[in-house]
């Protein structure tokens, strides 16, 4: 598990006797629940505590309400994660990338951000692969990789190797073989997270993507195709990408530490 470099710091402090052990407890205490105003309560402590950290979602949000989340998050942690961006709220996040010693790292694609002062993730060893069936489930495929990546991940991506021309998964996977586990999305009828689950050694996470029409659309189809596979894979909800990529990162870092 990764420790929070806040806390870090702060148990430096009170071991060289900057801070009083009274001092140190008080600040460890407001590591776990950093309040944004009366809106918001920001869980500051999570990667320390669950090896995961605390995404902003931005989805219901004003453009507003995203940007003083971010900022918040931004002081606590110094670093922000924002997810399921609108256009609007990109907008209103982009000021805060151009103060001094923030960085801002735009995944239009993911509709997602990352706000950062200081360093990257501290790697964790473990390697994932994100594999799509289409194109049309790259948006999603990019939120796992993007939050595997966050997690200390390296991250290998296959990108519309899907079962319509099912020629294309067989090189796709030789460059992946080194992973950890798979992230595989596909919508429609959500066919090759069970092919890929019958092909490779390692855990397979199916993510059921809402690209498809007509009967069972917007990833139902996918869904039900995926809970009834005979390959062995465990499923996440329909156009869950983060959920996938974290689950995964958790265990292939598990699996690096050994």
């Amino acid at each position: 598990m990764q420790t929070d470099q806040r806390l870090r710091e702060v148990l430096a402090a009170c071991r060289q006797g900057t801070i009083t052990l009274e001092e140190a407890a008080q600040r460890i205490e407001g590591l776990r629940i950093e309040a944004i105003g009366e809106m918001a309560r920001f869980d500051a402590d999570r990667t320390a505590r669950c090896g995961i950290p605390e995404v902003v979602l931005g989805e219901g949000k004003s453009p507003d309400q995203v940007a003083r989340i971010a900022r918040g998050c931004l002081d606590a942690c110094g670093r922000c994660i924002i997810s399921r961006l609108s256009p609007g709220q990109f907008e209103a996040i982009a000021p805060l990338g151009e103060e001094p010693g923030t960085s801002l790292a735009v995944h239009r694609e993911a509709r997602m951000a990352v706000l950062s002062r200081g360093a990257p993730p501290l790697q964790g060893g473990g390697v994932v692969a994100v594999i799509t069936a289409g194109t049309s489930d790259i948006g999603v495929a990019e939120e796992a990789r993007i939050i595997a990546g966050e997690m200390g991940c390296q991250v290998r991506t296959a990108y519309d190797v899907g079962a319509a021309g099912i020629h294309r998964l067989f090189p796709a996977l030789k460059e992946c073989l080194d992973a950890h586990v798979f992230v595989v999305a596909a919508g429609r009828e959500g066919t090759l997270p069970a092919v890929v689950a019958g092909l490779v050694d390692r855990p397979v996470i199916g993510v059921p993507v809402s690209t498809g029409y007509g009967y069972m659309g917007g990833g139902r189809a996918a869904l039900a195709s995926m809970l009834q596979s005979c390959s062995v894979l465990a499923v996440v909800n329909i156009d869950a990408g983060f959920t996938a990529g974290a689950f995964a990162a958790r265990i292939a870092n598990m699996v690096a530490e050994k």
